[in-house]
């Protein structure tokens, strides 16, 4: 089942690009990626999700109804962490969490302790009391404390000190345990790397890449670093898998995807004097995607 369901979603503001025909669907129960930088289409597409604007063309569905047309039933059962988190300043933490509790028609008494807990928060302070990361802690909080079927976060970890962090992410991976599925848009690539099954790369308004985390891990990603004994044409290395290759003297630099063999080929033919391999991360991968040209 497709706990989200996005169709060619578009989205202008006036002349300006937001998004442009987005499609891609969130199994249930994953923890699903969505990374780019600011300015992407990240938070358009979270908006339109939350029906916090409409789309210009195309569609999105949350629980197989219509993000926009049936948005107050879907927001029962959705917890939205955003980016940046406002609230009144003179209200305590307690209140402000009771009153979100409220809209949910249910106790959220225990859950809210227990969060609280968790996150060491504070539910006695006032929010003008607060720094950033507690903020952000409430956030967290309000987000999940009606025990939601679907996570969204964005931008989840500002403010957090690493060890909150660790709590958070421990938070997450026990909420998706008990069956929530969780849609995380991060530019933090490592975190990414982390804790997500499948990665979305949103690249100036369109998706540029939809894989499973565990093919990019083992996609045969490779920086290879050559130096050879006698100076050799800069286009020696310029095969199919090359990317971004760098010549630097009788050093020759470059990333690769796919048979190792086609590599090893080209070496018996030159004499080398030294090479390194390294396997590369998704931020040397995601950078790919952004430096190459169209």
């Amino acid at each position: 089942m497709n706990v989200i369901e996005i169709k060619n979603l578009t989205k202008y503001y006036n002349k300006s690009r937001g998004i442009i025909d987005v499609s891609f669907d969130v199994k249930e129960g994953e923890i699903f990626g969505f990374i780019g930088p600011n300015g992407s289409g990240k938070s358009t597409t979270i908006r339109t999700l939350l029906e916090l604007i409409h789309p210009t063309s195309g569609y999105a569905k949350i629980f197989g109804k219509d993000c926009i047309t049936d948005s107050a039933e879907i927001m029962k059962e959705v917890g939205y962490l955003p980016s940046e988190v406002f609230y009144y300043d003179g209200m305590k933490v307690i209140d402000l969490l009771n009153y979100s509790a409220s809209f949910y028609k249910k106790d959220c008494s225990k859950r809210i302790k227990e969060l609280s807990e968790i996150m060491d928060l504070e539910l006695d302070r006032k929010i003008d009391e607060l720094s950033y990361g507690n903020k952000k802690k409430v956030g967290i909080v309000q987000a999940l404390l009606h025990q939601p079927k679907l996570i969204i976060l964005d931008e989840p970890t500002g403010g957090l000190d690493p060890l909150m962090q660790q709590k958070f992410f421990d938070l997450l991976k026990e909420e998706n345990k008990n069956g929530a599925t969780i849609f995380f848009s991060s530019h933090v690539l490592s975190e990414v790397q982390r804790i997500c099954d499948r990665v979305a790369i949103i690249k100036e308004g369109k998706i540029v890449k939809l894989e499973k985390m565990s093919e990019i891990n083992d996609s045969n990603y490779k920086r290879l670093k050559i130096e050879v004994k006698d100076k050799l044409d800069d286009s020696y290395f310029q095969i199919d898998g090359v990317n971004d290759l760098k010549v630097n003297g009788n050093i020759h630099s470059f990333m690769f995807k796919g048979d190792i063999n086609d590599i090893l080929v080209k070496l018996t033919s030159i004499k080398v004097n030294n090479i390194w391999i390294d396997e590369l991360d998704l931020e040397e991968i995601f950078l790919h995607y952004y430096n190459k040209e169209e």
